[in-house]
């Protein structure tokens, strides 16, 4: 039988590349996270396992699904099954169904989500090899920031020290797989060892008994920060694209606040974990300044992001449980992933040459790139802006802060009908859109959609732009000058300019925009 490739949560229809393909989805997906468009035949922009849930083939408990692509159609249903709220799409290219798969033993044994899983060949891998790559299903790097105050005192931090160790071992450290280091925090926090000073566990581990135990004040506020801000740059050995984790162990309480700091790691894209040994007594909880710190410093206060032990002693069953949690990256809401940290400004022609109906596909594709991502007060942010001879403001990146708002906001927008100025409309909303947010965290992209010739210059207006951090796509239809397309797309130009002669053709070109998106922001991001 073929190997089955395993596959994540948010694996999509679209990203497997066979007509009929064998995969193993992860368990403990979080279903509210879902995107499935239709029922029993789903839309290829759904997500697979989703789908596989939806329709009663697995369980959250995961499963061998088999994954059959179909061609494109009309109305996918809404439908609400096994806890999934499945979503209408009008229209799209491609389906796909799914039905039980076959079991694969050898991906039995990993049991973990695995993201992807190379086809056997039948030889056994030589053990060595892989011991050093480590435990490739497991993308993460790791702070773990360690109690070294008074409250905590010499016997403990030694207890301490050994269940690290033991967490550390269990993540399966590699070339490949989790990097971690440690801070330990007193009145002063100290980095004790990068990611990048080992990649083995038994090198970790040594490090991590040779740790001296510092004493003072718990200032785990201080560290938190001073960890978020300083510890996972690129020359310190952070990986570009992997899930950046402090956990954060507190034997009582902190002595200083952590509101602030916590505010910090979400702005640099950390997921803060806390690990909470030996809660306050309630006589106790006179000193503490803030009895919600945990709450205040967790990455969300949802549940999955804090961790309770009662004591040191005996904490060998709490090991793997918290590895489980480090290793579900699908589950690190905070990291900065390209779905939740750009701000994409749509430029729309609304020149007469387009016509109504047109119009009409047009928003639907507007419509189709932005439902893939996740918009949000602090997440993703769309903005639109229609123009002829004249610019409209359709609405701009702080006014809707939900998906839901933002597709009502696109398919609520009148066709305007006139000229094509698009240069003067690219210098509009440089100006007027990208400006407000142009010292905010979110990377900004430009996607200008014609149908013909501008009447101005666009190269002077779109190398403006460029200038001011934008990177622009250009979508081109029908009558458009390929020339001017070219002139507007940022470098590489080959992968920024689209074009298709029909209004048809835009469907198709959803998931390149959407994954040229991704890419940019993957190829910027520190």
């Amino acid at each position: 039988s073929l190997a089955s490739t395993a596959i994540t949560c948010f694996t999509r229809g679209l990203d497997l590349r066979k007509g009929t393909e064998d995969v193993l989805c992860p368990a403990n997906c979080p279903l509210w996270q879902f995107y499935v468009f239709g029922d029993g035949v789903y839309a290829s922009l759904s997500s697979v396992c989703g789908a596989a849930i939806h329709s009663g083939v697995i369980t959250n408990t995961g499963g061998a699904v088999r994954v059959q692509t179909l061609p494109g159609r009309e109305n996918y249903p809404a439908v609400n099954a096994n806890g999934i709220q499945s979503q209408v799409l009008s229209r799209w290219t491609s389906s796909f169904s799914v039905t039980a798969g076959t079991r694969n033993t050898a991906l039995e044994a990993v049991g973990r989500s695995v993201s992807t899983a190379r086809p056997s060949t039948g030889k056994r891998p030589k053990k060595t090899l892989d011991k050093k790559a480590g435990n490739k299903d497991c993308k993460a790097d790791i702070a773990f920031l360690i109690d070294g105050s008074y409250n905590i005192g010499q016997r403990r931090f030694n207890l301490q020290k050994n269940f690290v160790g033991k967490v550390a071992v269990m993540l399966g450290i590699g070339t490949e797989g989790p990097h971690v280091g440690v801070v330990q925090a007193s009145e002063h926090p100290k980095i004790e060892f990068y990611l990048k000073n080992f990649t083995a566990a038994k090198e970790v581990l040594f490090a991590i008994k040779e740790l001296g135990f510092r004493g003072g004040n718990s200032n785990t506020g201080k560290a938190l920060k001073y960890t978020a801000q300083k510890f996972f740059s690129l020359e310190n050995g952070a990986r570009k694209g992997i899930p950046k984790i402090i956990v954060v162990f507190l034997d009582g309480w902190p002595s200083d606040d952590l509101e602030e700091a916590g505010i910090v790691a979400r702005e640099f894209g950390v997921n803060v974990f806390i690990v909470s040994v030996a809660k306050p007594t309630t006589e106790e909880l006179g000193m503490v300044q803030d009895i919600g710190f945990v709450d205040k410093a967790v990455c969300r206060n949802n549940g999955f992001f804090s961790y309770q032990m009662p004591t040191w002693f005996g904490t060998t069953k709490y090991v793997k449980p918290l590895v489980q949690k480090l290793c579900s990256h699908e589950q690190m809401l905070c990291s900065k992933t390209c779905y939740n940290s750009v701000n994409i400004g749509f430029l729309i022609d609304g020149s007469s040459s387009v016509g109504e109906s047109n119009f009409r596909l047009v928003l639907e594709f507007v419509s189709n790139v932005a439902k893939a991502f996740e918009i949000s007060d602090i997440g993703s942010k769309v903005a639109a802006v229609q123009f002829t001879y004249d610019q409209r403001t359709e609405f701009s990146f702080t006014d809707h802060s939900t998906k839901e708002k933002v597709l009502s906001a696109i398919r609520n927008i009148r066709y305007m009908s006139g000229g094509t100025a698009t240069g003067d409309a690219i210098s509009f909303t440089t100006r007027n859109v990208f400006g407000p947010v142009k010292d905010g965290p979110n990377k900004n992209f430009l996607v200008v959609l014609t149908d013909g010739q501008s009447y101005d210059d666009v190269r002077g207006p779109a190398a403006a732009a460029q200038k001011a951090g934008i990177t622009v796509f250009s979508v081109g239809v029908a009558w458009a000058p390929l020339d001017d397309l070219k002139d507007m797309a940022s470098e590489p130009r080959e992968s920024h300019t689209f074009f298709t002669r029909e209004f048809t053709g835009l469907e198709q070109m959803v998931p390149d925009i959407i994954r040229g998106i991704c890419k940019d922001f993957l190829d910027s991001k520190q």
